[in-house]
């Protein structure tokens, strides 16, 4: 089967086709509706052949269907119709939990996405379930988004944004228990070191996981 993989971001949509190597993108933001989407996407897909679709979505999914607005984009995407739009059979995840897929090597894996905002996403044995963990307090009335999604680094500064990063990864494993923390997104490359324990993503890993998402032993919590 041939898929094709559409990594939607807050700044940019990437896709990438079953046999291709070099990506396409198109600019997103704040106003793309997800008819844009798609036809952007069509039009980016000329000359590609594919069987079916995988979309890496920046906001929360339940049952492979979009529950809420994104924060990051226009409106109507919560129940839009992605199969009919496509003219192809679709599967929806989580970004964080796209990448996370794509990022997993075995046991009990937490993916941590640092981009516009914190996504995250946990694996265990081949099975994904998508996190909404950038929401819950973490200090002075803020959110951990608020201290290590890019407005806490532009807040902050790159240098106490780094520690807050190394925080917020220490109190998240020691509350979850993960045998392997992966930190991925747009900014992981501006982190000086890691944990022990700890390894950085690549946001390659997106279209990975769009990939093993039409693997059966690929299932999502």
């Amino acid at each position: 089967m041939h898929v094709l993989a559409v990594d939607v971001g807050g700044t940019h949509v990437k896709i990438l086709a079953t046999g291709q190597r070099v990506p396409r993108k198109v600019a997103s933001g704040p106003t793309m509706t997800p008819a844009q989407m798609v036809a952007a996407v069509r039009r980016l897909a000329a000359g590609w052949s594919y069987d079916a679709v995988s979309i890496g979505f920046p906001g929360l999914v339940i049952h492979g269907r979009i529950a809420a607005e994104p924060r990051n984009l226009g409106r109507g995407w919560a129940g839009f119709d992605f199969q009919r739009a496509f003219g192809r059979p679709v599967r929806i995840v989580n970004d964080a939990a796209i990448q996370a897929l794509g990022s997993y090597r075995g046991g009990r894996m937490l993916f941590l996405g640092l981009g516009t905002g914190l996504g995250s996403a946990l694996v265990v044995d081949g099975d994904v379930e998508p996190m909404e963990l950038a929401h819950l307090p973490y200090k002075k009335g803020r959110t951990y988004e608020d201290y290590v999604g890019a407005a806490g680094l532009r807040r902050l500064g790159k240098k106490k944004w780094r520690k807050h990063v190394a925080e917020v990864i220490d109190l998240l494993r020691a509350a979850l228990e993960p045998e392997d923390v992966v930190v991925g997104g747009g900014n992981a490359k501006k982190l000086d070191g890691l944990p022990p324990g700890v390894r950085l993503g690549d946001n390659a890993n997106a279209f990975k996981g769009a990939f093993r998402l039409w693997d059966d032993k690929a299932t999502e919590g």
